[in-house]
């Protein structure tokens, strides 16, 4: 029986992000999300914004 080579390092790779602020407009939240989806970029949430209306949190990884 063959044994099974294992990486001693298990840790792993840390990640890096780049991250994104837009405020959403109410009638064209799904077209905007879809858009910066498209450039890679992955919703993290949705909060209300200061001067009220929302604003998306977004992350892509760095290339």
């Amino acid at each position: 029986m063959q044994g099974v080579a294992v990486s001693e390092n298990t840790e792993p790779e840390q990640r890096n992000w780049e991250y994104f602020v837009t405020p959403l407009l109410l009638h064209n939240e799904a077209q905007i999300l879809n858009n910066w989806g498209a450039q890679g970029w992955e919703l993290v949430q949705i909060i209300e914004g200061p001067a009220g209306g929302n604003v998306a949190y977004l992350k892509r990884e760095k290339a």
